[in-house]
C-alpha cells in the first residue's frame, strides 16, 4: 500500500507543470494569487522609489534634484499615484488575497472561471508597461492621476504620452472587470451547501461588495477617458470649451468612478482586518450583521458623494450643502466598523502576533485619515484646504497608512498560515517596530504636518529610512527563502476558545 502511494506521488511530481507552463498558463487559484502578490510588491517598489524622488525634491525650498523641471515633477507624481492605486493596492488586496482566501473560505476547489482568472492577471503586466512607457514618451504625462482636461488635452500634452496612459487604464480596467465578474460568480454560484450569505465570512463579503463597485464604476471611467481620447485624436469636443464642450463634465465622470475607487481600495482591507482580528482575539467579530450592513452602506453612499472633490469648480450652494451632508453620513457606517473592531478586542483573548500589530496600526492611522476626511467634507472648509498638503495627508493616512497596513497584515498572516518561512516569522516583529512603525508614524507626520525637532536633520534622515524599507523587506524575505525552514502548524500559538 505504502509503495503504491509513493509511486502515485512520484508520478504526480513528474507530471507537475514546469516553471514556464505553471506560471504562464496557471489556472490554480493559489498560483494566480501568488502571481498577483509578486506583481503587486514589484509595482509597490517602483511606486515607492518614485515617492522617494518626490520626497527628496521637497526636502528644502527651491529646486533640488530635478533642476527646475516642473513637468518632470508632475510626471513622477502622476506615475506614483497610478502605479500605487491600480498596480499595487488593487492587485494585492483583491487579486492576491481574494484568490488565496475566498475559494478556501467558501469551500470550493477553485474560482468559477479559472482561465478568465489567468487572463485578468496577465493583462496587468502590459498595462503597467504602457504606463511606464508613457512617462518616457516626449515630456511624459504631467496631468496628475485625475487626467483633467484641458491639461490632458492637445493644448498642453500634444504627444502620445497621455494616449498611452489612457490605453494602460483601459487594459487595467478590463482586468479588474474580469476579476470582479469571476468573484461575483464564484460567491453566488459555488458556495458550499448550507453556506448562506448570513454565514459568509467578512472578507468574502468585502470582496463581493468591492466587485459590484468595480462593475458599476469602471465603465464610467472607461467612457470618460475614451471621450478624452477622441477629443485628442478625432476632433470631437466633449471637453473642449471652444467647440461647445464642458471640461467640468470630465470631472463629474472621473469622480463618479474616483470616489467608489477609494472604497474599492479600502473595503478588502476592512475584510482582511476583520479576518485577522477574529483570529488573534480568539472570538467572532462583534456585531457581524452590523458590519455587513455597514459595508453595504459605505458601498452605496460612495456612489452619491462624488462632487465633494469638486467644491471649488463653482457648484451652487444647494448642491454643496447636499454633498456635504451625504459625505458626513458615511462617517456613521465607518464608525460602526471601527467600534465593532474595538469591541472585538475588548472581549477577546488577545495574542500579540505581528499581523495583530499591523491591525492596531491600521485602526489608529485609518481613524486619523477618516477624521481629516470628515473635516474636508465641509464645503466651506474644503474651499480653503483644497490643493493643500492637508488633502494629501488625508488620503495618504487612509491609503498609504491604512490600505498598506492591511496589505502587510494580510501578507504576514498569509505567510505563516499557508507558506513556510519560520525565519520570516522571526524577523517580522523587528520589521514592524523599526521599519514600518518608524516610517509611518514619524516620517509621514514630518512630511505632512512638519512635526519634528530638527527639521534640517530629519528631512535628510526621512527619505533615507523610507528608501531602506523595501530593501529590508526583500532582504528578510530572500534570507528566509534561502533557508526554507517550515513554520510549525500553529505558528501564532492561537487556540480558539470553546
Amino acid at each position: 500500500m505504502l509503495k503504491n502511494i509513493k509511486k502515485i506521488l512520484k508520478n504526480n511530481l513528474n507530471n507537475y507543470p514546469k516553471t514556464m507552463q505553471r506560471w504562464f498558463f496557471a489556472t490554480n487559484h493559489k498560483d494566480i494569487g501568488s502571481l498577483y502578490l509578486f506583481f503587486g510588491f514589484c509595482a509597490g517598489v517602483i511606486g515607492l522609489l518614485l515617492s522617494i524622488l518626490i520626497r527628496v525634491e521637497l526636502n528644502f525650498p527651491g529646486s533640488q534634484i530635478l533642476h527646475g523641471n516642473n513637468q518632470l515633477y508632475n510626471v513622477i507624481v502622476t506615475a506614483h499615484a497610478l502605479i500605487m492605486i491600480f498596480f499595487m493596492v488593487m492587485p494585492i488586496l483583491i487579486g492576491a488575497f481574494g484568490n488565496w482566501f475566498i475559494p478556501t473560505m467558501i469551500g470550493v476547489q477553485d474560482m468559477a472561471f479559472p482561465r478568465l482568472n489567468n487572463m485578468s492577471f496577465w493583462l496587468l503586466p502590459p498595462a503597467i508597461l504602457l504606463l511606464i512607457t508613457s512617462t518616457l514618451v516626449e515630456s511624459g504625462v504631467g496631468t496628475g492621476w485625475t487626467l483633467y482636461p484641458p491639461l490632458s488635452s492637445n493644448i498642453a500634452h500634444s504627444g502620445g504620452a497621455v494616449d498611452l496612459s489612457i490605453f494602460s487604464l483601459h487594459i487595467a480596467g478590463v482586468s479588474s472587470i474580469a476579476g470582479a465578474l469571476n468573484f461575483i460568480t464564484t460567491l453566488f454560484n459555488m458556495k458550499s451547501e448550507g453556506l448562506i450569505f448570513s454565514r459568509l465570512g467578512l472578507y468574502p463579503w468585502s470582496v463581493l461588495i468591492t466587485a459590484f463597485l468595480l462593475l458599476l464604476s469602471l465603465p464610467v471611467l472607461a467612457g470618460g477617458i475614451t471621450m478624452l481620447l477622441t477629443d485628442r485624436n478625432f476632433n470631437t469636443n466633449f471637453f473642449e470649451s471652444e467647440g461647445g464642450g464642458d471640461p467640468i463634465l470630465f470631472q463629474h465622470l472621473f469622480w463618479f468612478f474616483g470616489h467608489p475607487e477609494v472604497y474599492i481600495l479600502i473595503l478588502p482591507g476592512f475584510g482582511i482586518i476583520s479576518l485577522i482580528l477574529s483570529t488573534f482575539t480568539s472570538r467572532p467579530i462583534f456585531g457581524y450583521l452590523g458590519m455587513i450592513y455597514a459595508m453595504l452602506s459605505i458601498g452605496f453612499l460612495g456612489f452619491i458623494v462624488w462632487a465633494h472633490h469638486m467644491y471649488t469648480v463653482g457648484l451652487e450652494v444647494d448642491t454643496r450643502a447636499y454633498f456635504t451632508a451625504a459625505t458626513m453620513i458615511i462617517a456613521i457606517p465607518t464608525g460602526i466598523k471601527v467600534f465593532s473592531w474595538l469591541a472585538t478586542m475588548w472581549g477577546g483573548v488577545i495574542i500579540i502576533g505581528v499581523p495583530y500589530l499591523f491591525v492596531i496600526a491600521f485602526i489608529f492611522l485609518f481613524s486619523i485619515g477618516g477624521f481629516s476626511g470628515l473635516i474636508l467634507a465641509n464645503a466651506g472648509v474644503d474651499v480653503a484646504f483644497h490643493d493643500t498638503y492637508y488633502v494629501v495627508a488625508h488620503f495618504h493616512y487612509v491609503l498609504s497608512m491604512g490600505a498598506v497596513s492591511s496589505v502587510l497584515a494580510g501578507f504576514f498572516f498569509l505567510s505563516t498560515k499557508n507558506y513556510w518561512l519560520s525565519l520570516w516569522f522571526f524577523f517580522s516583529r523587528p520589521y514592524f517596530f523599526f521599519i514600518f512603525f518608524w516610517c509611518k508614524y514619524y516620517i509621514f507626520s514630518y512630511a505632512f504636518f512638519r512635526i519634528c525637532w530638527n527639521a534640517k536633520k530629519n528631512s535628510r534622515l526621512s527619505w533615507r529610512i523610507l528608501s531602506l524599507k523595501p530593501y529590508c523587506f526583500f532582504w528578510i524575505r530572500s534570507f528566509s527563502f534561502s533557508f526554507s525552514i517550515n513554520c510549525i502548524f500553529n505558528s501564532w500559538f492561537i487556540y480558539n476558545s470553546k
